[in-house]
């Protein structure tokens, strides 16, 4: 895999958990305290920073064909998620992801919660808030880095790729000050769950043993097979009854 397309991956997968992240952040700031809410999001990217730092190196220590089973693995349970949620929803059988109520929800809660601060804090609600939800999302940017970025030997790039889409997603959100509900976010969870998926597969085949015609090529094929095999579910769901798909 170039250097370039491992940037790209980690890039579109990490733009999405930062959209969601920027949600929450939005909704502690607006509703409560900005500056709590901005210690909050520092002190979590802190605590991950701490952990790829940590578990970066380890990683590493670990054979690569057993790197790439395990990893490859993880991505295909992941990414089969991803894809899974993307097609139902697509197919209208399952709720398309609103930023827009999620983050009138977190508002409201926000603004019902007490106030008080703690320490240097001056609101801990906002602060909480904030932590909690950049931390959870921030720990999936994280296993998307190290899995990707462990398998291809160049952990390097894939912080970088988070690194611009964090940077991107806040940019954004903060010259608007509200959620980027335009995002067509159930679209990129679908080209991200196809490419985990993807990646899962060759990475699993390559780790158990198997040689691909072509290297790292076969992604060529392997990507739009399952990129058209999604596509293909989602009209057969749409006509297929009710009672079937309950069953």
């Amino acid at each position: 895999m170039s250097a370039w397309v491992l940037f790209g991956t980690v890039f579109l997968a990490c733009m999405v958990e930062a959209v969601e992240a920027l949600t929450i952040i939005l909704a502690a700031g607006t509703g409560r305290h900005w500056g709590s809410a901005v210690q909050g999001t520092l002190a979590s990217v802190v605590a991950l920073a701490a952990t790829v730092a940590a578990l970066g190196p380890a990683v590493d220590r670990v054979p690569l064909g057993t790197l790439r089973l395990v990893v490859g693995t993880l991505l295909l349970i992941f990414g089969l998620q991803w894809l899974r949620k993307a097609v139902l929803r697509a197919a209208g059988l399952k709720a398309l992801h609103d930023e827009d109520a999620a983050y009138a929800k977190e508002l409201a809660a926000a603004r019902a919660a007490a106030t008080g601060g703690r320490w240097a804090v001056r609101d801990w609600y906002a602060f909480t808030l904030s932590f909690k939800g950049v931390f959870l999302e921030g720990l999936e940017v994280v296993f998307i880095v190290l899995t990707f970025g462990a398998s291809q030997h160049d952990l390097p790039m894939a912080v970088l790729g988070a690194t611009a889409a964090v940077l991107a997603v806040a940019g954004l959100g903060l010259a608007v000050r509200a959620p980027l509900a335009r995002v067509p976010e159930n679209t990129m969870k679908f080209a991200v769950g196809t490419m985990l998926t993807s990646f899962g597969v060759f990475w699993s085949a390559e780790g158990a043993g198997v040689h691909w015609p072509g290297s790292d090529a076969a992604l060529l094929v392997l990507v739009p097979a399952v990129a058209v095999l999604g596509l293909g579910c989602v009209p057969l769901l749409r006509t297929a009854p009710r009672e079937e798909l309950a069953r």
